[in-house]
């Protein structure tokens, strides 16, 4: 028995629908942005529709010596032009609101370059909207405070306070998968932190990130603040090699983040590197809540969300319960056209990754799993996958699937469940569902995950929230305020005074000199 067969919904598109969507994602002024200025030459890098194939725009084709130009005007304009806080709160605050009234705009690149439908699409430009908002707010965390020196024997005649600095330099290399949101996530906090940042977006979704620089230059930032290069030839080592770039904020495998560190050397790392996310469903769990749940959380995106459910794990009693309702919902979803609001699910994000899919669970089949929905390619789509009876050491539960396919295993003991959760390389979010807020704690205690989400799955994140993981997924949190504290340092101002005094006695000779 093949996986490969047919999917419903990949239909072609018409002339009208290709013409617009060329309008829709054709308008920026360049392909790669250094310098103060939009760059065109070599703009000869495809980006298509991975649905269709569709030409949508060209972007710089780069080179290492414009990376190291890109990074050497970043830290002149860093020493040479004054960017005060109020002003970058101001500039942040411009950019949510040009984000709202440029919603529609935005949403179609999204959903034209990336896996996302049209309705995932304004849920992202949304948030993004959001994560704006929080990074202008998050000046408040740059407030400094005084040092208590009175307690040391070292610190008696001195009095100080630290300050919250910008660390310089920050490479931000962001995914495909949210190509408007992540990027936000990483420029919003060094921003407002009074950072320089070059942006590399995904080459695979780069449109996004480039009319996010053009949108935030239109806001008000400061051209010496901001860069963008997309992809050529040495592109991403001369970013994370160059020893001017002070921070790595990076999201995505890995692998890659292996090779970053190794070429980057001794400075500060940031990474999101993904998950094998579990969900685990109580014996007095309700069915239907959790299995819509699980549905939703495993299929959006296309499964290509590294918060996405992939490994469940359901209660004896109620597995069949379970079960049946996921397979249920998980038919009714409809794959197709990304633009169709009645799709659910789109494509992958290229047809290579359709087929590692197909590949994972045809491995996953022959080893004795069951496909009860899905396990169908056509082009890069692949249907949504619900499995059972998967072994072990199978690849679709071991490694990070990335793709529209869920696992769910009986257990008998809560026990047994928690140490299955456990059981993997990454560690980033997991969901419980029970009616017993005790039982909600006991496990949530004993999963080695980043957050753990009681009654809901591991597909949720608050934007607000620390975020990030254990193990594989990660070093270092996202979310605004605790990424805007990642990207400053204190910087302490030391005074010794004349000769050790009480504080009444400073505050005494203080007044005498201010009256005399």
């Amino acid at each position: 028995m093949s996986s490969v067969t047919n999917v419903a919904g990949a239909c072609p598109n018409t002339g009208q629908e290709t013409a617009f969507k060329r309008a829709n994602t054709a308008e920026l002024p360049g392909g790669a942005f250094f310098e103060g200025r939009w760059q065109t030459a070599d703009r000869n890098l495809e980006i298509r529709d991975p649905e269709d194939g569709v030409l949508l725009g060209t972007v710089c084709s780069s080179s290492a010596q414009d990376v190291r130009r890109a990074v050497a005007y970043l830290h002149r304009s860093l020493q040479e032009e004054a960017w005060p806080l109020r002003e970058r709160r101001e500039a942040l605050e411009r950019a949510a609101g040009l984000l709202s009234e440029q919603s529609v705009r935005f949403s179609e690149i999204i959903a034209a370059e990336s896996s996302k439908t049209i309705r995932e699409a304004e849920r992202e430009v949304l948030r993004c909207i959001e994560t704006l908002r929080l990074s202008a707010a998050a000046s408040s965390e740059l407030a400094g405070e005084t040092l208590s020196f009175e307690d040391s024997m070292a610190g008696a005649d001195k009095i100080g306070w630290y300050t919250r600095k910008p660390v310089g330099i920050i490479a931000a290399i962001t995914p495909f998968n949210d190509p408007l949101n992540l990027v936000a996530h990483k420029l919003g906090p060094a921003l407002i932190g009074g950072n320089g940042v070059v942006l590399k977006p995904s080459g695979r979704t780069p449109l996004t990130g480039l009319a996010f620089i053009e949108l935030l230059l239109e806001a008000g930032v400061p051209a010496g603040r901001l860069a963008a290069i997309v992809s050529g030839p040495g592109v991403s080592g001369a970013i994370v090699s160059d020893p001017q770039v002070d921070l790595i904020s990076f999201t995505g495998g890995p692998r890659t983040a292996d090779r970053i560190a190794a070429a980057a050397g001794a400075k500060k790392i940031l990474s999101e590197l993904g998950g094998n996310n579990a969900t685990i469903v109580c014996a007095d769990a309700e069915p239907g809540k959790a299995a819509a749940a699980i549905v939703a959380g495993a299929f959006g995106v296309a499964g290509q969300n590294c918060l996405s459910v992939q490994r469940v794990y359901v209660h004896i009693s109620l597995f069949e319960q379970v079960l049946e309702k996921v397979v249920s919902g998980t038919r009714a979803l409809r794959t197709g056209a990304k633009f169709d609001r009645s799709t659910d699910v789109g494509p992958l994000i290229s047809e290579a990754e359709a087929r590692r899919v197909e590949e994972w669970v045809d491995e996953a089949w022959k080893a004795g799993a069951r496909i009860h929905v899905g396990g169908q390619r056509r082009n890069a789509f692949y249907q949504p996958t619900v499995l059972t009876d998967v072994p072990a050491d199978a690849r679709i539960i071991r490694e990070e699937v990335f793709g529209p396919v869920v696992s769910i295993t009986p257990f008998i003991q809560v026990s047994d469940a928690i140490q299955a959760a456990n059981d993997s390389e990454y560690g980033l979010q997991a969901g419980v569902f029970t009616e017993s807020i005790d039982t909600a704690l006991a496990i949530a205690d004993k999963l080695h995950v980043g957050a753990v989400v009681i009654n809901e799955t591991s597909d949720v994140r608050i934007d607000s929230m620390p975020f990030g993981g254990f193990k594989k997924s990660g070093v270092g949190r996202e979310g605004v305020k605790h990424a805007v504290r990642e990207m400053t340092e204190p910087k302490s101002t030391i005074i010794k005074l004349a000769a050790p005094a009480t504080g009444w006695q400073r505050l005494t000779r203080t007044s005498e000199r201010n009256t005399s």
